[in-house]
């Protein structure tokens, strides 16, 4: 591997993961409530990663059993993104974008679950760091004490589509299940909608986005999510697994930042709100660390 395709790796996934930061701030301003808003993007998203997958002459076939597999993943991420989309809403981007660092702690409680293996103590001490870094913004900023708990649920629902993937991503390829698994989730969020328009209060109006709104869904389905993730997995030709997970949780870091920067002073928050955002995102850079060194433990014994 030359050092070129390294620092060119290293850039992209900084740029993917700045877009995974960047779509908290869409979200907040696109016009739409959550559930119509996360049916457009996964709509363009579908489209957008099936004419590339088109285009590299990629099937896109899968087993009958996975098909529904994946439709049922797609719906835990639409769920995800509906609640991440949704807390935006009622409390603001640094809000979200902090207690989605928690996710972490469920995944080392799920994978063991999923995965049969031993609880380490490292992740469990971690985990109670991070219940003390989500407490203090709790109590820093409980105005927003609704918004934090569907962030938090946002999160959970994050490390359970993270844990399911990683069963699913060894029986067939990253794109093909991810063209499925964002179709799926579409249809389901789709259905939805329609079942609330016509048996509910809810209008065909509140579903058409304004003009300023098509922009922003169209940056957020092609550059921030499909885009996003073609390079994701074409960096991880070049970068080390742990390059980029670490590089990942910087995704909250450039988020709070380029809200406050392009927001403004309603993103600005309380002293302890950071001090408690700096707790989580520490506990999973250790965590991150720790499950290297582990993995090279094992490495020298085998």
């Amino acid at each position: 591997m030359h050092q070129s395709d390294d620092v060119r790796s290293q850039l992209k996934l900084h740029f993917v993961v700045f877009l995974w930061g960047f779509t908290a701030i869409l979200g907040d301003l696109i016009s739409l409530d959550a559930i119509p808003l996360v049916a457009h993007r996964m709509f363009i998203a579908v489209v957008a990663i099936y004419i590339f997958l088109k285009y590299k002459k990629t099937s896109t076939a899968v087993k009958g059993a996975m098909r529904y597999k994946l439709y049922a993943a797609g719906g835990v991420i639409a769920l995800h993104w509906i609640t991440f989309f949704h807390a935006i809403k009622i409390s603001n981007v640094s809000i979200t974008l902090a207690c989605m660092g928690s996710a972490a702690l469920f995944v080392s409680i799920l994978e063991p679950i999923f995965f049969k293996r031993k609880v380490a103590w490292s992740e469990i001490l971690l985990g109670v760091a991070v219940i003390i870094g989500v407490s203090t913004i709790f109590w820093s900023e409980n105005d927003y004490a609704t918004g934090i708990i569907v962030a938090l649920i946002s999160a959970f629902l994050s490390a359970s589509f993270s844990v399911i993937n990683g069963l699913l991503v060894k029986k067939e390829s990253s794109a093909v299940i991810t063209v499925h698994e964002l179709f799926g989730g579409w249809a389901l969020v789709a259905l939805f909608l329609t079942a609330t328009i016509l048996f509910s209060d809810r209008t065909v109006e509140s579903i058409v986005p304004t003009l300023p709104d098509v922009g922003y869904l169209m940056l957020l389905g092609i550059l921030a999510t499909a885009y996003a993730f073609i390079q994701s997995v074409e960096v991880m030709r070049h970068l080390s697994p742990f390059t980029v997970v670490l590089t990942i949780n910087l995704e909250p870091v450039y988020g709070i930042l380029a809200a406050y920067l392009i927001l403004g002073d309603e993103e600005k928050m309380s002293k302890e709100f950071y001090f408690g955002t700096l707790i989580i995102l520490a506990a999973v850079v250790t965590n991150g660390w720790l499950k290297r060194k582990r993995k090279r433990k094992l490495a020298q014994q085998q």
